[in-house]
């Protein structure tokens, strides 16, 4: 596998999900206009996707209750896509009630894992998918494919039935697709694989790789997609997120360690780091316990520190 830099034409665009995927497992609930003030904040920082809220039941996930008020506040930039993750029909009809650029559908290409985590039959999921598409009107529908790369009930997923499911959702009018390594078992060498399957395959179709970090080994996968030819990468500030369906599972790739990683390897990325990193500074006072990204902790790679006199002095006289 030869990993190669793409042309500077082609930036890596990195798409928060933390303020959706982080927020609704975050262990208590974040007052509106906090969630308010941290998307606007995210609006100015050159990302090119936000996933702000979920439109699924209040009572399923009371920490996402508000989407609807959130959604009527931020103040939106042109220069980014605003999207919310929808279970099913309802959903739908809730998401056109708003102003959103698009709604994203997931569905576990496991069987077991779709019934953990949504109750329905991957076939259910599919019919609902059928109902999305046809009722979206101007809003585009995002597909996801998750446990891509592995379920943590049945294990390893082949590869070809996760093609054949993005050739499904592309047949009822989907109109890209994520492919998302929802519990974090995916390998540099498996993300390659796939992401250029994938590639191949649906030739111009807008893809995405969603990636956790659960053994360590988020950014390494993100690499390997960039050198499959993937340009667009899901990421969560503060390393927030997780699959609750899947045990032992961990956050979300961070946003500002992937970030700070592409900038520092020479990679196009136009997000704003260190503003990045003050955002999240920011959630960490309003979320209990401690956030798992590393470098909002040890600084930028280029950071300095300032030396002790006697060791200045040893270094002057060398």
């Amino acid at each position: 596998m030869t990993f190669e830099r793409p042309l500077t034409e082609h930036p890596i665009l990195i798409q928060e999900v933390g303020m959706r995927d982080g927020l609704q497992s975050a262990g208590s609930f974040i007052e509106t206009d906090d969630k308010v003030s941290l998307i606007d904040q995210l609006s100015s920082l050159g990302l090119k996707k936000i996933e702000v809220t979920s439109f699924v039941s209040p009572k399923a996930v009371p920490l996402l209750a508000d989407a609807e008020v959130v959604l009527s506040k931020i103040q939106r930039n042109p220069d980014v896509v605003y999207t919310a993750l929808i279970p099913n029909a309802r959903g739908l009809e809730r998401a056109l009630q708003t102003e959103l650029d698009e709604v994203n559908v997931v569905m576990s290409v496991s069987e077991a894992h779709n019934l953990a985590n949504l109750r329905m039959r991957c076939s259910e999921s599919l019919e609902q998918f059928r109902i999305i598409t046809r009722d979206s009107g101007s809003l585009r529908v995002n597909g996801t494919l998750a446990t891509a790369f592995g379920c943590p009930f049945t294990g390893p997923v082949d590869s070809s039935e996760v093609l054949d499911w993005g050739r499904r959702y592309l047949d009822l009018g989907i109109d890209s697709l994520t492919i998302a390594d929802t519990i974090g078992a995916a390998t540099p060498g498996q993300v390659y694989s796939v992401a250029t399957a994938f590639i191949q395959a649906f030739p111009g179709i807008e893809l995405t790789l969603h990636l956790h970090n659960t053994r360590g080994l988020g950014i390494a996968n993100a690499l390997a997609g960039i050198a499959a030819g993937i340009t667009r990468f899901d990421a969560s500030l503060g390393g927030i997120g997780g699959c609750p369906y899947a045990p032992g599972a961990t956050g979300n790739v961070c946003t500002e360690d992937l970030v700070h990683a592409l900038i520092f390897d020479g990679y196009s990325c136009k997000v704003l780091l260190p503003e990045l990193i003050e955002v999240v500074n920011a959630l960490d006072v309003l979320l209990p316990g401690s956030l798992t990204g590393l470098v909002r902790t040890s600084g930028l790679r280029d950071r300095v520190h300032s030396m002790s006199e006697g060791l200045q002095s040893m270094l002057e006289s060398v």
